[in-house]
């Protein structure tokens, strides 16, 4: 079955996680950063309007450094999260030129979105850039985004900062490429009868319950970041695919309306004729 509302997107952001990016060896996943270049270029060339939201910044750190786990000194991070921000998006950029696409580079902190002004700015900015044909690609400053007292700058993770940029671009699509195809029913990791939903429309307690703790050693994404990315976007009337990032090119297949992944969406009542 077509999800036919999603025919509708042109303004879409995609959302890449660590386990995407780096693989479990610690080293930089090539392959799936060529492949994410050449897919959303292709789409950008089709006349989508397309923004790249990453992680693994600390995690191209801890590969540049030969380092294997991620320290727990705040101020260690920040430092590996700036050397692997410059190695993440040289990267990017020599990927992008491949396929003779543009990008650009934002780094946000919260208090940039939750400031009008600021947000404002931001907003400008990206809606200038996406009508020059670039795509943006957006990471936390997380060089500088630690939470002291009421001064909040982290988003916490990723996840919500991806639903948060789409609603600040009023994105028609958020596409969140995880470890994982789907929202499942237990983890199918573990359990062979694990079920995939096709199809989320509300956030309940339940499936707060079955959402699990962080993701992989490089990353701090969970199932849970993943609710809580779709609660912000439900609260916007935005919509959000969750699939796994082993298998790129199906974001062609996702903006085609095919079903693929979970499809987190609300359900519009219908007007009863009087």
């Amino acid at each position: 079955m077509t999800r036919k509302n999603i025919l509708k997107a042109q303004r879409i952001v995609v959302k890449i996680g660590t386990s995407s990016l780096i693989l479990p060896n610690g080293k930089i996943n090539l392959s799936n950063i060529d492949e994410l270049a050449f897919v959303l270029s292709d789409i950008n060339n089709k006349g989508y309007e397309v923004i790249l939201v990453t992680s693994g910044a600390i995690g191209a750190g801890l590969n540049v450094l030969g380092m294997n786990e991620r320290p727990k000194d705040i101020a260690q991070q920040q430092a590996l999260a700036s050397i692997g921000q410059v190695e993440l998006m040289s990267l990017y950029t020599q990927m992008f030129r491949r396929y003779s696409q543009k990008v650009s580079q934002l780094l946000l902190t919260r208090d940039v979105t939750d400031f009008p002004l600021s947000s404002n700015n931001a907003e400008n900015a990206l809606n200038a850039l996406l009508s020059l044909g670039i795509i943006p690609i957006i990471n936390e400053n997380d060089a500088i985004a630690v939470d002291e007292m009421d001064h909040q700058t982290k988003f916490g993770d990723n996840d919500k900062l991806g639903a948060i940029v789409s609603k600040l671009v009023d994105a028609d699509l958020l596409i969140m490429l995880s470890d994982i195809d789907g929202l499942y029913n237990k983890n199918p990791n573990i359990y062979d009868n694990a079920k995939i939903f096709k199809e989320i429309h509300d956030i309940t307690d339940e499936l707060r319950q079955m959402a699990g703790g962080a993701g992989s050693r490089f990353g701090t994404g969970g199932m849970t970041s993943k609710l809580a990315a779709a609660e912000i976007l439900f609260e916007n009337q935005q919509e959000m695919v969750l699939t796994n990032g082993k298998r790129i090119r199906e974001i062609k297949d996702i903006i085609a309306g095919q079903e693929i992944g979970t499809y987190f969406h609300q359900k519009i009542e219908k007007e009863e004729d009087v």
